[in-house]
C-alpha cells in the first residue's frame, strides 16, 4: 500500500499559538473567528453535551447512524487502506471492498488504446470524480495516461452533443454510475451514447467491450447490457456524495494511474483516523463544525463562502454545495422536531477571481458571511512567473482576511468596512493526490460532526424525492401535447405552464 498512508495527524507544540491546528500536515488557523478562549471551552462543552464523540465512534463502528433508512455510514471504510475490520451486521465489509481495489488496479494495467472516456452520472456520481480530475490535472508532472475524460450529467442534451463531436466511437469506453440504476438522467443518456455507438458502426461485441458500470444494483446493470465482469459494485451503505471514494472514483485511476488513486485514498484515510483519534479540542472537523455553529449562535449567519486561492480546486465548492447542503439541508431532526439551526447556503469559487464578483457583499453587505480560505504552499506550475504570482496570489488571500476581519472606519460612509467577517485559513502543504483526499475527508467529517450538533441525520436526502415524483406526471403531459387542466399532480400554474410549452 501506498506510504502515505503513514502519515501521522500530528498537532504543532504548547507554544504555538492555541488558534493554531494541524492534521495529516494540514494546518487550520482560525485567528479570525474571534472566539475567546472562554467562548472555545464553551463550544467544546457543547459538544460533549451532543456527544459528539460517541457518535464518531458509532459512525466508524458501523452503527446504524442513518436512522430513516436505517443504514450505517460506512464511506470511511472505502478508503481503509489499513485494512483492519469493518463490522457491518457482525461481517468485515473489507474484502468485499479490497476486491473492487484489485479490480480497479487491474484494469488500469489492462485499459490500453483508448482515447476517450464517457463518465456518465449525476450527483454524487458526478461532482467528486469530476473535482478529482480537474484538481489533479492542475498538479505539476503529474503522469496522465492521455485519455480524454468526459463527464455526462446533465439531462441537457447540449452536454451530450458536445462530447460526441470530441469522442472518437470505435476507442471510447463508456462508465455509466448510478447507485440503483434507475437515475432518469443517467440511464437516458447512456442510451443515447449507446445509440451513437451504433450509428458510428460498433458491433454488439464492440458495444459491450465498450460499457462499464458502477452500482449498487447489479442485475439492473447486467439487464441493461452490461456484462458481469465490467460492472463494479459498490453498497447501500455508501451514500451517494461519499461514493468517490468508491469504484466511483474509477476515472482517477484510468486517468493517473492506480497509484494516485491509492495516494488519494490514503489521504482521506489518514484524516479519518485523526478525526476518529484526536480529542476534541484538537480535531480539525470539530474544531471547524463548532466555528460554524458559533457564528450562527452569534450572527445567525444564513450562508457561508468556500474560497480556495487555487485555480485547481475551482470545482471544491460545487462539491461542498452537495456535501453540505443534501446531507444538512433539513428543518427537522433525527425525531422529527423542528431545528434550530441547519445547514447555511454554500457559495463560492477560486480566488483572486471571486474578489472581483461578489467580495463587495462579503466586505459591505448587511448579512455576515463565514468563509474558508484555502490555499497551497506551493505554486501550481513550473513556469518561471509562478513564485512570482504565487506570492501575489497568497498576498491576496491573505489581506481578504484582514480586511474583513477588521474593517475600516472613515467620515465617508461609503468608503467604511464594518469588519468583524469571521474566516477560517486552511494551508495545504501542495496539491496532489495526498491532500486531495485529506481535505475532501476533512469537509465529510465536519459535515457529520455539524449533524449531530444539530441533531440532524446527515446522510439521507428525502427533500429530492418530491420534484422526481411530480416530473413524471408532467413530463407525460408535455409529450402528449393536449390542452392540461389543474389535477392532484398538477397545480394550477404548473398547468398554465404546460399548455404554454403545448401551445
Amino acid at each position: 500500500m501506498s506510504s502515505s498512508a503513514n502519515h501521522a495527524s500530528k498537532n504543532l507544540s504548547n507554544s504555538a499559538p492555541a488558534n493554531i491546528h494541524t492534521a495529516v500536515d494540514v494546518l487550520l488557523d482560525t485567528a479570525y473567528q474571534n472566539i475567546s478562549a472562554a467562548q472555545w471551552q464553551d463550544l467544546f462543552a457543547i459538544a460533549r453535551q451532543t456527544h459528539v464523540e460517541e457518535f464518531i465512534a458509532d459512525m466508524f463502528a458501523g452503527k446504524h447512524i442513518n436512522l430513516s433508512e436505517d443504514r450505517p455510514a460506512l464511506h470511511s471504510a472505502l478508503r481503509n487502506l489499513s485494512k483492519s475490520p469493518v463490522l457491518l451486521n457482525g461481517q468485515d465489509v473489507m474484502p468485499a471492498v479490497s476486491e473492487v481495489w484489485h479490480r480497479i488496479e487491474a484494469l488500469c494495467n489492462k485499459w490500453v488504446g483508448v482515447t476517450d472516456v464517457i463518465h456518465i452520472g449525476i450527483g454524487g456520481s458526478d461532482f467528486g470524480p469530476r473535482l478529482a480530475i480537474e484538481a489533479l490535472a492542475h498538479v505539476p508532472g503529474i503522469e496522465s495516461r492521455g485519455m480524454r475524460m468526459h463527464f455526462l450529467a446533465n439531462i441537457d442534451t447540449a452536454e451530450l452533443a458536445r462530447i460526441l463531436e470530441r469522442a472518437q466511437p470505435n476507442s471510447t469506453r463508456v462508465v455509466i454510475v448510478s447507485k440503483s440504476f434507475t437515475t432518469l438522467e443517467t440511464t437516458m443518456n447512456a442510451k443515447a451514447v449507446v445509440a451513437w455507438l451504433k450509428a458510428n458502426g460498433c458491433t454488439k461485441g464492440q458495444i459491450e467491450k465498450a460499457l462499464f458500470a458502477v452500482t449498487a444494483n447489479v442485475p439492473a446493470a447486467k439487464a441493461f447490457g452490461i456484462e458481469e465482469d465490467h460492472i463494479y459494485p459498490f453498497w447501500d451503505w455508501v451514500g451517494g456524495r461519499y461514493s468517490v471514494w468508491s469504484a466511483v472514483g474509477l476515472p482517477i485511476a484510468l486517468q493517473y494511474g492506480f497509484k494516485a488513486f491509492e495516494e488519494f485514498l490514503a489521504g482521506a484515510h489518514a484524516m479519518d483516523l485523526h478525526f476518529k483519534k484526536a480529542s476534541l479540542e484538537q480535531n480539525l472537523p470539530v474544531i471547524m463544525a463548532l466555528a460554524l455553529l458559533h457564528q450562527q449562535e452569534t450572527f445567525g449567519i444564513k450562508s457561508y463562502a468556500a474560497i480556495p486561492y487555487a485555480d485547481a480546486l475551482d470545482w471544491f465548492p460545487k462539491w461542498l454545495q452537495q456535501l453540505d447542503m443534501e446531507s444538512n439541508g433539513k428543518s427537522v431532526d433525527r425525531n422529527g422536531k423542528p431545528v434550530k439551526h441547519s445547514s447555511p447556503v454554500v457559495f463560492g469559487s477560486s480566488g483572486s477571481n471571486a474578489q472581483h464578483s461578489y467580495f463587495q457583499l462579503l466586505h459591505q453587505g448587511k448579512e455576515v458571511i463565514p468563509i474558508d480560505f484555502i490555499v497551497i504552499r506551493e505554486p501550481m506550475s513550473k513556469l518561471a512567473e509562478a513564485k512570482e504570482h504565487h506570492r501575489i496570489l497568497l498576498s491576496n488571500c491573505l489581506a481578504q482576511a484582514q480586511a474583513l476581519a477588521n474593517g475600516k472606519k472613515t467620515d465617508n460612509p461609503n468608503n467604511t468596512y464594518p469588519g468583524k467577517r469571521p474566516s477560517n485559513l486552511l494551508i495545504l502543504p501542495r496539491l496532489n493526490a495526498f491532500y486531495l483526499g485529506a481535505l475532501l475527508a476533512l469537509y465529510e467529517n465536519r459535515a457529520a460532526v455539524l449533524g449531530a450538533l444539530w441533531n440532524i441525520n446527515s446522510f439521507d436526502q428525502p427533500g429530492v424525492e418530491l420534484g422526481k415524483v411530480l416530473a413524471k406526471p408532467i413530463e407525460s403531459a408535455l409529450k402528449n401535447g393536449a390542452p392540461v387542466s389543474a389535477d392532484a399532480n398538477i397545480d394550477a400554474i404548473t398547468a398554465a405552464r404546460i399548455n404554454l410549452f403545448n401551445s
